[in-house]
């Protein structure tokens, strides 16, 4: 699940994650807690339970688990009769997931979303959260997810659309440029993922959809920074590889919106769920 997710290299952000510095990777699990509390965040989530409804028994797979939070929860639902199978391609995030287990039948498992070490229709049920932008082949991703699927079960895919951020009470010209240094920095499925999610269950032959999109709305620079990096001033200059005037300058403008009590930034993340 995506920290600072548009701040992309030439390969998928994470796939190094375990070679991360111990204090990098420490303020990437503080950051992933806090997008966990996050209400936005959180509302968004409830709309991808409410299109999943797990329920006890069953087996579900929380592909792109990160510490795990979500696949706690859903092991809640399961029951002692149920198994969620928490796959991350990270060690490290695993193993600060299985610090926090306490109870309930989740497994976890180092793996790649691209390639799963699953049987086919061997679950009930798939969350997938904000993951499909960080890989290479998203289109391999989903195929995957709908193969280890069993029949009647579902898929739930959420994933954010950075196309739609924008921003109020801050200088236009100066949000734009932010904005066009960030998205320089994506690979073009990564600019509007989270909107492609339905064509693409269309594309594997899924019929039964639901979409929905979860308009995130952050009306303080605090509330932003805690999933809009770009807004956060404890993100280093260098991921972004911008100016230093203009990192500089937009911290500066985010401030003094934030003080003014007018700055507002907006996100749409997509929640999109099909029957298999």
């Amino acid at each position: 699940m995506g920290a600072m997710e548009p701040a992309q290299l030439d390969r998928p952000p994470y796939a190094d994650l375990d070679r991360m510095p111990s204090d990098t990777l420490a303020m990437l699990v503080a950051t992933l807690d806090a997008m966990t509390r996050h209400p936005e965040i959180r509302r968004v989530r409830h709309t991808a339970w409410e299109l999943l409804r797990p329920a006890p028994g069953q087996r579900l797979l929380d592909a792109g688990c990160g510490t795990g939070d979500v696949a706690r929860e859903l092991a809640a639902a399961v029951g002692t009769e149920g198994e969620v199978i928490a796959l991350d391609r990270s060690q490290a995030t695993l193993a600060a997931a299985r610090e926090r287990q306490q109870g309930g039948n989740v497994r976890y498992a180092t793996g790649d979303v691209c390639d799963l070490d699953l049987d086919d229709n061997s679950v009930d049920g798939v969350w997938c959260e904000r993951v499909l932008q960080h890989v290479r082949d998203p289109d391999r991703a989903i195929a995957e997810l709908v193969r280890v699927t069993r029949s009647g079960g579902r898929v739930c895919l959420l994933d954010t659309d950075w196309a739609s951020l924008a921003f109020d009470g801050v200088q236009s010209a100066l949000a734009g440029a932010v904005l066009r240094q960030a998205r320089g920095r994506l690979t073009p499925h990564q600019h509007d993922l989270g909107r492609t999610l339905r064509r693409r269950l269309v594309d594997h032959g899924l019929t039964t959809i639901t979409a929905t999109p979860v308009t995130c709305y952050f009306p303080d620079p605090g509330s932003a920074a805690v999933v809009l990096p770009m807004v956060n001033p404890a993100v280093p200059a260098h991921t972004w590889a911008a100016p230093h005037d203009l990192w500089s300058d937009w911290l500066a403008e985010i401030r003094a919106a934030g003080a003014r009590g007018d700055f507002l930034a907006v996100l749409t993340i997509w929640v999109v769920a099909a029957d298999v």
